[in-house]
């Protein structure tokens, strides 16, 4: 038994991963850009969340960019046999710290290898393609090029498995027509809820849901429904929120990620909350107000 055994596990692709994860995003400097304050914390985060039992660590290579990976390389690398790194392509960072396309499939090639080298892998567990139609969230656009470059990588050994991140579900329709999709990572939480539907028609086929920003990401939920429940559940509201997606569905998978120990212990400790069945409504209510 470790901290996060109660979240239990779920399958991604031929993996068995803690329901509980990591996001590693956070380790980077201010803005996902450059180097963080202090590296030998984000080092003790990493080990402190495996030692929890956290099999599951979401990263990419931009985000830093080269910076987590190399990170995580330190921190844990040999890697255990049980542990499942997702990394994500299809993005590349700009010297101003922005955030532009990258999906040709020379940048995707490219992408893959800074990866293997920078986390230190000959063969990439989970590979998502991030899609970039859209600025503030998913948008319709053809994928088949893209999706058949990272079909090909995995065709020669160099991704076990491939998911797509910010992507409608006319698209991931399309991807499955082109390669088995092991997860989908959208943006998701209490506030906001534009994929139930999707989240229900996924777990159905047994395909993981990894919510970015569960907690809200740069803007950290708020709300005066969340305030009250987690008063009475004797828990912060962020507890009450990742318990909340655990809830929600079998097949979610949280990376809630961090640069703190004690924000880490706090997160890794939402999976002993049970959520009475009367606080639900309330909380459910977040979301609609926020639609």
């Amino acid at each position: 038994m470790t901290p996060v055994t109660r979240a239990g596990t779920f399958k991604l692709g031929d993996r068995i991963v803690s329901r509980k994860g990591y996001g590693a995003m956070q380790l980077a400097g201010p803005q996902v850009f450059g180097p963080p304050k202090d590296r030998a914390a984000a080092v003790a985060v990493l080990r402190a969340a495996v030692e929890a039992g956290v099999t599951h660590i979401d990263t990419s290579d931009f985000y830093g960019p080269h910076v987590t990976n190399q990170i995580i390389r330190e921190a844990l690398h040999p890697y255990a046999d049980d542990l499942t790194i997702v990394t994500k392509v299809g993005a590349k960072r700009g010297s101003d710290a922005s955030w532009n396309l990258a999906a040709s499939p020379a940048e995707l090639e490219s992408a893959v290898h800074d990866n293997l080298r920078n986390l230190g892998l000959d063969v990439l567990d989970v590979v998502n393609l991030r899609l970039m139609f859209g600025h503030t969230g998913p948008a319709e656009g053809d994928i088949e090029a893209p999706l058949t470059a990272l079909a090909e990588l995995q065709a020669k050994g160099l991704i076990r498995h491939i998911g797509l991140s910010n992507a409608t579900a006319r698209q991931i329709e399309q991807g499955r027509t082109i390669a088995e999709i092991v997860c989908v990572q959208n943006l998701y939480n209490l506030a906001h809820r534009d994929d139930d539907a999707l989240i229900d028609s996924l777990a159905r086929d047994g395909i993981a849901y990894v919510p970015f920003f569960p907690l809200g990401g740069f803007t950290p939920l708020q709300s005066d429904a969340l305030d009250r429940v987690a008063l009475r559940c004797d828990a912060t509201p962020m507890q009450v929120a990742l318990a909340w997606l655990l809830r929600r569905a079998p097949n979610i998978l949280l990376i809630p990620g961090t640069s703190s120990l004690g924000h880490l212990n706090e997160n890794i400790a939402s999976v002993n909350l049970d959520l009475p069945d009367d606080v639900m409504p309330l909380l459910d209510e977040i979301g609609a107000a926020q639609a």
